[in-house]
């Protein structure tokens, strides 16, 4: 039985299944929150002073820490890394897709 390889799409949440708006949403979230917790590690904060910085409850840090990216909105995570005095810029590229 051969094995069928295909090229991933540049996101992962995509290619395992999620409608496509539902996959950019999560890339995205996944990134903040990726960023996020760069941030804390570098700052080598724990999670109650990571906490009190960004302003949220202990388990809000273990949530985002342990990966929970349902429990988050883009709004929160950008709010979280301003906090941090971290800025976010977006960018945007039209895909090659004709509608």
């Amino acid at each position: 039985m051969a094995t069928k390889i295909r090229r991933g799409s540049r996101n992962v949440f995509a290619d395992v299944g999620f409608p496509r708006a539902e996959a950019a949403h999560l890339l995205i979230r996944t990134d903040l929150m990726l960023q996020i917790e760069r941030v804390l590690k570098a700052r080598k904060l724990t999670q109650a002073k990571a906490a009190t910085l960004l302003q949220v409850s202990q388990p809000r840090v273990s949530d985002l820490l342990r990966g929970k990216v349902e429990l988050f909105s883009i709004d929160a995570l950008v709010e979280m890394l301003a906090r941090l005095e971290i800025t976010v810029t977006v960018r945007m590229k039209a895909s090659r897709r004709v509608a």
